[in-house]
């Protein structure tokens, strides 16, 4: 039970803005033109075209000492053989025939070699695609088929299967102190002692293409993001570096957790790119578990966590059992929205640690906002616009640009904007408009200080009788009962309503919450039209392994039992 002045402190740290339906004059936002622009000071990006994103990372000079750090086995990979290593790399891939444009897939779990491979496959102009390795056979087939690819980095046990795929393959070792004469892995250690010198430097253009990643899907089928060279120094320069700088932490003596899958844009742009540019340590984590996490937190003192909602309740449940962090500094959290009630948990348990949410999607290559150390910050909101990117808030209906305290779609437009969904021109002119506005689907509105609050997805919203339901709003309440360990909302079809809140619910062990409870329960928190209608029971909520909830997997499972 917290205390009065624990309660109070919490109630101190949490900045909640109230909806308000008015407008405002401020220099952030033009209500001739509806855009807001980033309350930051612009950051100049590099401007001479012929730059690649791994020259721009090892460009910028840093006292750092241990870049990547296995947390299993403490093997540690130093900032003094980093561009060492990924120039023999590179060198490897270009003797055995990889060329500027090739496409090269990695299907791995979370390991140091990740970012290496990843850093060699843009120096050398390939493009760089990550698959989930959690993807079945014929997922795979079908990303191996749409971004054509000509060799596939992965682990031992899913050679055969590629090969049979008709792709090239080479097996990474799980462990990084696996044998180097071990014929399974010989041709990736060949690739790490190539001569680093021994490939020509390719001409790489800023609007090069340098990756394609596979948005989530939550909604519809995952399409293939195309990334330039350009994105990524915007997400360097604009979401890693200029955060890091809002803080007085020195950069190179920070510890970054990497429990973020890494092929995940998220942990891509932050773990495997932003922080090397900083002389930051990554501990990389090859599964996640509470167990692992402690240990690793423990023995390498890691004052940095970025986590998605499921991790930062692994941290709170952790604390409350008794685990200290006292390394931790600061704790961030993104790619899904966390609720008011895990956040003010989070506060409680954590009160000297920083606690910041941002907003970034695949199509911003992780770039939108975040939350910054000032003395307004509201740790409820998605933060502020990061620099150099404007937006717009639009009424779906109407068309119409909002102003600060309305709600609608979220436009974003600037540097870190995607070049377009992969051999999909008409997915592409839906989502980016002539005048560069990418349409996230995502609700929103800005508060008068220029704050973000995420209501739902657009595609999302139920609409009861005429009535707009957020499902954000009721899983929120949701996760508040005692007797709830996770829940998601989605909605049914019905003759008179139109659609209803379903809600799905995984009850705490032991628990014999029932339908009736669950529905009396949310009835006298929310307005009535809000109220859930029917309830499931189930083990899990389907999740990507950023923590969105896949809702056209609970539609998929709604529409069978119907």
């Amino acid at each position: 039970m917290a205390t009065e002045a624990e309660t109070t402190q919490t109630q101190r740290r949490i900045h909640d803005t109230n909806l308000k339906r008015t407008s405002t004059t401020c220099v952030w936002f033009n209500p001739e033109t509806g855009i807001y622009s980033s309350k930051q000071k612009p950051i100049h990006l590099p401007t001479y075209p012929y730059l690649d994103v791994v020259s721009l990372i090892f460009s910028h000079k840093h006292n750092g000492v241990s870049a990547l750090i296995d947390s299993s086995s403490g093997f540690t990979i130093p900032y003094s053989k980093l561009p060492h290593i990924v120039k023999s790399m590179a060198s490897g891939l270009h003797e055995i025939g990889i060329s500027q444009g090739d496409v090269v897939s990695i299907l791995l779990p979370n390991t140091i070699y990740f970012p290496i491979i990843y850093l060699c496959i843009l120096s050398i102009g390939a493009i760089f695609t990550a698959i989930n390795p959690l993807s079945s056979l014929p997922e795979i087939q079908k990303q191996l088929n749409q971004c054509r690819t000509s060799i596939v980095f992965t682990t031992v046990d899913k050679v055969k299967e590629i090969k049979k795929m008709g792709v090239d393959v080479i097996a990474v070792p799980e462990t990084v102190d696996s044998p180097s004469n071990s014929s399974e892995f010989s041709c990736f250690h060949k690739l790490l002692s190539s001569n680093p010198n021994s490939a020509p430097k390719p001409i790489i253009k800023q609007e090069d293409t340098a990756a394609i990643l596979f948005s989530s899907g939550t909604s519809g089928p995952s399409k293939g993001v195309v990334m330039t060279h350009r994105n990524l120094i915007a997400a360097v320069e604009l979401f890693v570096r200029f955060e890091a700088f809002q803080y007085n932490y020195p950069a190179s003596e920070n510890v970054y957790l990497a429990a973020l899958p890494l092929f995940h844009v998220y942990g891509l742009s932050l773990l495997a790119t932003g922080v090397l540019s900083l002389g930051t340590t990554v501990v990389v984590m090859r599964k996640f578990s509470e167990q692992e996490m402690v240990k690793a937190m423990d023995e390498y003192r890691v004052t940095h966590v970025p986590v998605v909602p499921p991790i930062l309740m692994s941290l709170v449940r952790l604390k409350k059992s008794g685990h200290e962090f006292p390394s931790l500094k600061q704790v961030s959290s993104g790619a899904a929205p966390a609720g008011k009630a895990l956040i003010e948990e989070f506060l409680r348990n954590f009160p000297s640690v920083d606690f910041i949410q941002g907003y970034g999607m695949t199509e911003t290559t992780a770039v939108g906002t975040r939350g910054f150390n000032t003395d307004t910050i509201k740790y409820t909101s998605i933060g502020l616009l990061a620099p150099n990117m404007e937006a717009k808030v639009v009424n779906p209906i109407s068309g119409s640009s909002m102003p600060p305290g309305e709600s609608g779609e979220l436009w974003l437009r600037g540097p870190s904007i995607m070049k377009g969904y992969l051999n999909n021109e008409e997915a592409t002119k839906d989502a980016i408009d002539k005048d560069g506005w990418l349409h996230t689907g995502d609700v929103t509105y800005f508060d008068q200080d220029g704050y973000i609050y995420v209501l739902d997805r657009l595609k999302e919203i139920i609409k009861y009788k005429g009535f707009q339901i957020a499902p954000a709003d009721l899983e929120s309440v949701l996760i508040s009962h005692p007797d709830i360990a996770d829940a998601a909302i989605t909605a049914a079809p019905d003759e008179i309503a139109g659609e209803i809140p379903v809600a799905f619910v995984v009850k705490r062990p032991g628990s014999s919450l029932s339908e009736a409870d669950v529905i009396t329960f949310v009835a006298g928190k929310v307005a009535p039209y809000k109220k859930v209608r029917k309830v499931i029971f189930t083990t899990s909520i389907p999740k990507s392994p950023a923590g969105k909830i896949l809702r056209r997997k609970l539609k998929e499972t709604l529409m069978s039992r119907m």
